[in-house]
C-alpha cells in the first residue's frame, strides 16, 4: 500500500509540474494579448454575448483570484470559497470592466502573478485536499491548473482579437476537450453523443452518454471541435449529425 500511496504522490507531482507549465504559457499568451489592446479596443465587444473585452479581462483576473482562494483552502483545511457568492463575482466583473485598458492589464497581470505565487506556496501533499468547486461535484486541488488552463485558453479566445481556437496547443486542446467532455457527460440535458476528433498522429473518440440512442456521432479537428463543444462556434466544420447542445456553464 505504501508503494502505491507513493505512486500516486509522484504522479500528482509530475502532473502538477506539467499543468503549471502549460498554464504558465498560456498565461504569456494572454498577458501579451491583453497588452496589445488599448482604450478603445478594449470596449469593444467579446464573443460573449453582453461582455465587452473589458468584462473578460476583469473575470479572468477574479477567476484566477478564486482560484488562489481554492488553494488556501487545500493548504490549510479552513474552508475558503472561491468567490462569497455569485452576485459578488458579478458586481466585481462589472466593476472592473469600467477600469482604464492600463488598470485592467495590471490587474490582470497582478491577479496572475498572485495565482503563480499560490502555487509555489502549495506543499505536495495538499495537491491531494479536496475541495468544492461552485459547479460540480468536489475536486482534489490539483484539478485547479485545469480549470485554470481552461479559463485562459478560451476566454483568449472570446477577445477576439489574435487568438482562435486552432491556436491552442495540441497537448492542451486535448486536455481541455477531455475536461469539456466529463464535464458535459455528468449532465440529464446533453444528448447521447460520440464525439471522435483526429490530433494528426492520434485520434481519439468520447461518448457522452445522454438519454436518447442511438448516440450522433461527430467528427472533427481539435479547434472546430472544442469551440462547438464550447458554444462558441457552429458545426460547419464538423462531419457528422451535430445535436443542439445546452449552454456551456
Amino acid at each position: 500500500m505504501a508503494d502505491i500511496a507513493l505512486g500516486t504522490a509522484a504522479q500528482v507531482t509530475s502532473e502538477v509540474a506539467a499543468q503549471l507549465a502549460a498554464v504558465d504559457r498560456a498565461t504569456q499568451r494572454l498577458l501579451r494579448t491583453v497588452g496589445d489592446l488599448d482604450e478603445v479596443s478594449v470596449r469593444q465587444p467579446s464573443l460573449l454575448p453582453r461582455w465587452s473585452r473589458a468584462h473578460v479581462i476583469a473575470h479572468l483576473a477574479r477567476n484566477a483570484d478564486g482560484l488562489v482562494n481554492l488553494m488556501i483552502w487545500a493548504r490549510t483545511g479552513i474552508e475558503h470559497a472561491m468567490y462569497a457568492s455569485r452576485d459578488d463575482r458579478d458586481q466585481a466583473i462589472a466593476e472592473g470592466s469600467q477600469h482604464s485598458h492600463q488598470l485592467l492589464f495590471e490587474d490582470l497581470a497582478a491577479s496572475c502573478d498572485r495565482f503563480a505565487s499560490a502555487v509555489q506556496e502549495m506543499p505536495d501533499h495538499a495537491w491531494t485536499a479536496e475541495i468544492a468547486y461552485p459547479v460540480g461535484d468536489p475536486i482534489p486541488a490539483h484539478h485547479v491548473l485545469r480549470l485554470r488552463l481552461m479559463e485562459v485558453w478560451v476566454h483568449l479566445v472570446d477577445l477576439d482579437h489574435d487568438v482562435d481556437f486552432a491556436d491552442i496547443p495540441r497537448p492542451d486542446v486535448e486536455q481541455l476537450l477531455e475536461d469539456a467532455v466529463q464535464q458535459f457527460g455528468g449532465r440529464p440535458d446533453v444528448p447521447a453523443l460520440a464525439v471522435e476528433v483526429d490530433f494528426g498522429d492520434h485520434q481519439r473518440t468520447w461518448d457522452l452518454r445522454g438519454t436518447t440512442a442511438p448516440p450522433s456521432r461527430v467528427r472533427g479537428e481539435p479547434g472546430p471541435m472544442l469551440g462547438w463543444l464550447l458554444g462558441r462556434t457552429d458545426a460547419q466544420d464538423l462531419q457528422g449529425t451535430a445535436p443542439d447542445l445546452p449552454d456551456w456553464r
